[in-house]
């Protein structure tokens, strides 16, 4: 069979290809709908949420909507409106407008409705939960680096999260969440890959490398995108305005540092060592969770930050940290800092995780200090917490169950760890491809006695 094709059509075929392969990403231009709607804090929990959404530069009036849950669509006419802040950037050439709206005074574990936009150009109705007033069982997401291909393939990551445990009450993001810090593409891409889900559960985001960019006058600073684009706690130090601060979340202190403004200026590493020693002291909450992107212990040798682990770790171990969640490396490695062949059963110090969950992969060191490690693997973690009891589990993105331990609190605060990774599947410890390719001889054999060192160790523990 034949078909007739006319001649600009033709045409228009050929240059198909060459179309395509000009088209490198996706374009995301605003419009007056709200889109880019992330939950976050600034207050307390229990009573206040916060709002963040982009819109174009039309949109000068912007408003939030916030009613009590009701399953009659009736209540949309009930809803109270408040006024939103408005910053105008520029960004790529382009005028962009990033509003923000406080919702508060609101009840303790209460479900409201609420919608974003100007009173004309509405989002949708988004469902969220204040917190308890008080220490009480809750969930939340932890995602080492997306950076790459988010769309694509990151996206995977947080919706297995979503659909792994719908009912989390906050995610954590450790850092380069995006690999170009002023692309708006590669944001656009970010929050089209959580699309809805950031409007239902609230974010708190910590800054990796790759969030920082050299400005014009030759200062590193982080993305022109970060705080218009978050809502997130505004009581770190006054030079590090929401990439660090912490907050309290029913029973939970979670503390977000900024360790790239720390590697780049020593100054910035002395005023974080100040402040979160002072965080610390002041805890109240039973359990203690800090964030930030590079690790203390990498798991590639090669890569250790050595001044930011020689100021912060014996902090962490003076004041009782619990768990320590960061990113950087592109492979999964958990474990804790003591010396080989003694027991991890009690461990005199916080328990150290590095993950990723986008597609980016380095090889892996299988160094000393993990008990768990993974290679070439896209992860997400899902922690609760329950009075005494941390449950800590990481699954593949494809939904396996690849990590998990239990941190268990006695009433003097020490700590004991349950590891039932041993019960679970292999683990994954092959090389990415491209490194098998990369790889000359002589780091394939140091490879390989890496490994055979780091099985026999496993096994020895068995025994």
């Amino acid at each position: 069979m034949f078909f007739k094709i006319k001649y600009p059509e033709l045409v228009a075929l050929l240059l198909l290809p060459l179309s395509i392969a000009a088209q490198t990403h996706k374009s995301y231009v605003p419009t007056p709908y709200p889109d880019r709607i992330i939950l976050g804090w600034q207050d307390n929990p229990a009573t206040s949420q916060s709002v963040n959404w982009r819109t174009d530069s039309t949109i000068t009036k912007a408003v939030g909507a916030i009613i009590e849950a009701d399953p009659s669509p009736e209540f949309v006419a009930k809803a109270a409106i408040i006024p939103a802040s408005t910053e105008s950037i520029v960004i790529e050439g382009k005028q962009v407008l990033y509003h923000s709206v406080h919702f508060r005074n609101l009840k303790p574990a209460t479900q409201y409705s609420y919608r974003v936009g100007n009173g004309t150009y509405w989002s949708e109705w988004f469902h969220f939960k204040t917190a308890e007033d008080r220490p009480s069982p809750f969930s939340f997401y932890y995602f080492g680096d997306a950076q790459n291909d988010i769309r694509s393939l990151w996206s995977r990551a947080i919706r297995g999260a979503y659909s792994t445990l719908p009912k989390a009450q906050l995610m954590i993001h450790a850092g380069d969440l995006i690999t170009t810090s002023n692309a708006d593409w590669q944001w656009g891409e970010w929050f089209e890959a959580g699309g809805w889900i950031n409007g239902m559960v609230p974010t708190l985001a910590t800054p990796g490398n790759h969030e920082y960019f050299l400005d014009s006058s030759g200062k590193r600073r982080v993305s022109y995108h970060w705080r218009p684009s978050f809502v997130l706690p505004e009581n770190g130090p006054e030079r590090l305005k929401e990439t660090a601060y912490f907050f309290d979340y029913q029973g939970v202190r979670f503390i977000s540092l900024d360790s790239q403004a720390a590697l780049l200026d020593s100054t910035v590493l002395d005023l974080q060592a100040g402040w979160v020693t002072d965080v610390l002291t002041k805890n109240p909450n039973r359990w203690t969770v800090v964030v930030h992107h590079h690790p203390i212990y990498s798991t590639k040798s090669g890569r250790d930050n050595d001044e930011w682990r020689n100021r912060m770790e014996p902090i962490y171990r003076k004041y009782g940290v619990d768990l320590v969640l960061q990113g950087h490396d592109h492979t999964y490695g958990r474990g804790l800092n003591m010396p080989l062949g003694t027991s991890r059963k009690h461990p005199n110090g916080p328990i150290y995780v590095v993950s990723v969950s986008g597609p980016k992969m380095y090889d892996i060191g299988l160094q000393d200090w993990m008990d768990r490690a993974a290679s070439n693997t896209q992860l997400f973690q899902i922690i609760s917490v329950d009075k005494d009891k941390l449950a800590y589990r990481s699954y593949t993105v494809t939904g396996q169950l690849y990590d998990s331990f239990d941190l268990l609190k006695s009433n003097k605060g020490k700590n004991t760890l349950v590891d039932q990774a041993p019960t679970l599947l292999p683990e994954r410890l092959e090389l990415p491809a491209e490194y098998q390719k990369r790889y000359n001889p002589d780091q394939l054999e140091e490879y390989n006695r890496r490994f055979k060192e780091y099985k026999a160790r496993k096994q020895a523990g068995k025994l």
